[in-house]
């Protein structure tokens, strides 16, 4: 039996989708309401922003009283009149200024000097060890789940209620950290490309070319599981390639988005988060972050982008109502060398800080800064294993079972509400 705020939020939530929800979704509500699954518990959406490439920790978070940092910076480092303070030993980069509110008002949590054991300074290696959830051992091989660390979170979810988009990854590839054998996962290139293309040469058969090629992935063979794989995989693109085409087209922003790449992913997930009930995760990344040289200007210009493209997200689904139901966290395969070099950049590093975003979030600094004189040959030690990042936004964010999914226990951080 169905109390009556499960009856008010099923009515709402019909009432939306008989007038601006895309079809796919108003099946999904018709579904769960003759279930009787829309209980009224807090929906919540994990956001994923990746900065590829290597992200400068110490010229993001600019820890200006330290004269070591000037001495091992040199023409890098940021004086604290440039810097936007966050307390009396630390501030922002200066091209941060748009997410600075959300630290004032105490949505913003940064966890200090994030990374793991055995640090790896290849890009490909260590994207795999924070896509997969595991590290090296020593030497002694890895530990650590392997597979998707967001794909394992997705595959025990209940599939009967799991919907028909319940992540969206926005990029020309799927994010490691998303892959499953068992969820199909909407990855967006572009608006253009994401859906069935038409052949305008045979306009007046395209229904049938739909119905050949439904028969074509409906074809048995030997393996039910291959059937149920192949024939589910192609009715999760074509449902969320017609999802995101009516969201795209229905949804008006709150806001004026920035004219830039990332902004423009980030506009996709705000309208997938409005439209769609089932989104449990979505993912975006914004590359260039491999600043060998010229790091001063390219290097400001990819945090500038990012704070303006987060800060417009946030006010636009902060508008649509959508403030407690997502929470924003990001990751980069690893930070930079504490000491510059001779290209006006710096080379690849180790522990950097991870930002979360979110009305949940209990704002503020977490974990140890890594020391600038306490080092690693000549690179930073780590003050807080990432998994233990994942670990805090699978359970206490996701309600997922953390030590199953990571293949490890973790200590969870204070950090949500």
């Amino acid at each position: 039996m169905l109390n009556r705020r499960s009856f008010l939020k099923q009515s709402a939530l019909a009432l939306v989708a008989g007038t601006t929800m895309p079809l796919v979704f108003r099946r999904g509500v018709a579904v769960a309401a003759e279930r009787g699954i829309l209980a009224p518990s807090p929906r919540r959406v994990l956001i994923i922003v990746q900065l590829k490439g290597g992200n400068d920790g110490l010229n993001t978070i600019v820890p200006h009283t330290d004269g070591t940092y000037y001495d091992l910076r040199g023409e890098l480092a940021l004086t604290p009149d440039q810097l936007i303070p966050l307390n009396d030993e630390l501030g922002f980069h200066p091209n941060l200024s748009a997410i600075a509110p959300l630290w004032d008002s105490g949505d913003l949590a940064i966890v200090q000097g994030t990374g793991y054991p055995y640090p790896s300074y290849s890009h490909f290696v260590a994207m795999n060890y924070w896509e997969q959830s595991r590290t090296p051992d020593g030497g002694k091989g890895l530990i650590g789940s392997g597979g998707g660390w967001l794909g394992k979170y997705l595959e025990q979810l209940d599939p009967a209620t799991i919907g028909a988009v319940p992540a969206m990854n926005i990029g020309s590839k799927l994010a490691p950290e998303l892959a499953s054998r068992k969820v199909p996962i909407s990855t967006v290139r572009s608006l253009n490309n994401y859906q069935l293309q038409k052949d305008n040469r045979y306009r007046a058969i395209s229904e049938t070319r739909l119905d050949t090629l439904h028969a074509l992935y409906k074809t048995p063979n030997s393996n039910p599981d291959m059937d149920q794989l192949f024939g589910g995989a192609f009715q999760a693109a074509l449902d969320g390639s017609i999802a995101v085409q009516e969201a795209h087209a229905a949804y008006t922003p709150a806001v004026t988005y920035p004219d830039t790449n990332l902004a423009e992913d980030l506009l996709l997930l705000a309208e997938g988060i409005h439209f769609n009930q089932d989104l449990k995760v979505g993912h975006v990344a914004i590359g260039g972050f491999d600043t060998h040289a010229n790091q001063l200007a390219e290097h400001g210009a990819l945090l500038l982008e990012f704070s303006e493209a987060v800060a417009a997200f946030w006010a636009d689904i902060a508008a649509h109502g959508h403030q407690d139901e997502v929470v924003i966290m990001t990751w980069s395969e690893f930070g930079r060398r504490p000491d510059s070099n001779a290209s006006g950049g710096t080379d690849h590093g180790s522990a950097g800080p991870t930002f979360l975003f979110g009305n949940q979030v209990i704002g503020g600094l977490y974990g140890e800064p890594a020391s600038l004189t306490d080092l690693d040959k000549k690179n930073l030690k780590f003050t807080t294993d990432f998994r233990s990042v994942y670990a805090t936004v699978l359970e206490k964010w996701l309600g997922a079972p953390a030590e199953e999914i990571l293949g490890g226990r973790y200590p969870t951080i204070p950090v949500l509400a």
